[in-house]
């Protein structure tokens, strides 16, 4: 299992060793000891989510209250579908840039993001099913969107016409989220995630 930190600080691309052989194949797509040796910190695990999504659907960018939060650790089950993490914390060094990671059935590669960023998703195929393993249960109440084709973000998603749920195409821009007090902040939510020592 490698395991490198992407450009967005708090968020990493995990890829497995798979072992095949005319029966199939097998690997670890998880280890907690290898992700809290690299990230600094466990995950505790609270829910496991499945998302099934249609070609060209956009999901996100979504992101919770901190605290808690909700960190995530994200595969591609079957299909294949493009990642992308948004750095979303006012006072961070890399605030609006994001990141893309393709996930899929093939190389089986996962990302981890900490609490506080925004995550989302294009699904490149149909029924491109995804897992989440997460840090806390959904709170409603605390959960939060930004608007996925919002142009200050600009990102690249490799779909023509988006599919997006109504919460998504009526979430706020990364301005008018910030100007209403709506985002996390930098430094509570590396200190929340035990990486205030970086």
């Amino acid at each position: 299992m490698k395991i490198r930190e992407l450009g967005v600080e708090g968020a990493w691309e995990i890829v497995p060793e798979q072992h095949g052989d005319p029966r199939g194949l097998f690997m670890e797509w998880y280890r907690f000891d290898h992700l809290a040796a690299a990230v600094g910190h466990p995950l505790r695990l609270a829910q496991g989510n499945l998302s099934v999504s249609a070609q060209g659907v956009v999901r996100g960018i979504h992101f919770a209250d901190v605290p808690p939060g909700q960190a995530k650790y994200v595969t591609c089950v079957r299909g294949a579908v493009l990642d992308v993490i948004v750095d979303i914390r006012v006072g961070s060094p890399t605030f609006g840039r994001w990141e893309a990671v393709r996930l899929d059935e093939v190389d089986r590669r996962a990302v981890y993001l900490s609490e506080g960023l925004g995550h989302g998703f294009c699904a490149l195929t149909d029924d491109a099913t995804l897992t989440y393993l997460c840090s806390t249960t959904y709170n409603p109440t605390a959960e939060h969107a930004v608007h996925p084709l919002d142009p200050e973000l600009a990102i690249a998603w490799p779909a023509e016409s988006p599919q997006l749920s109504a919460r998504d195409a009526a979430a706020p821009t990364l301005a008018e989220a910030r100007a209403s007090g709506l985002l996390p902040d930098y430094e509570r939510c590396r200190s929340y995630t035990g990486r205030s020592d970086r």
